[in-house]
């Protein structure tokens, strides 16, 4: 059984269902019309930065994944057989490759890696300058970032 409260059990069930931090936290708890999408970002980014939060939804995606039966060694063989098409169908095999990589990075499978700047590539400030709220908005963008990037 999960240490997570009620609110906090179906956040992470929402989040895994739909990838999305905010429709998680609108789904999981009382959000009124009148709650401005900051708010509401904020508030996930908070939830997901907990680490008996995070800890489930890598648990609920790990049980998600073993349903689907989507692990590196079949992803790896789907790429495989995507490359012996490639040898002889030069505009079929790009499109399947795209595919299996949108699934690896569905399911959490690939990361995509990126260095975190100031602007002009400044260097960020130090946390300890900024107020909670502050840091609240500038995860919240992030993670705004990463769901827009996501659907490209």
């Amino acid at each position: 059984m999960s240490d997570l409260t009620a609110k906090q059990e179906a956040f992470a069930l929402a989040y895994v269902e739909t990838g999305n931090g905010s429709e998680a936290y609108r789904r999981s708890h009382d959000v009124g019309a009148e709650t401005k999408p900051e708010t509401v970002w904020s508030e996930a980014s908070r939830l997901l930065a907990k680490p008996k939060v995070a800890a489930r939804v890598k648990e609920l995606q790990q049980e998600a994944r073993d349903l689907a039966m989507v692990s590196i060694g079949t992803l790896t063989g789907e790429l495989e057989l995507a490359r012996i098409k490639a040898m002889g169908d030069e505009k079929g095999a790009s499109a399947a490759v795209s595919a299996i990589m949108g699934k690896a990075k569905l399911h959490g499978l690939l990361v995509e890696k990126a260095e975190v700047t100031g602007k002009g590539g400044a260097p960020l400030v130090p946390t300890d300058e900024l107020s909670s709220n502050d840091i609240a908005r500038r995860v919240a963008f992030l993670l705004a970032q990463g769901v827009k990037n996501a659907a490209q």
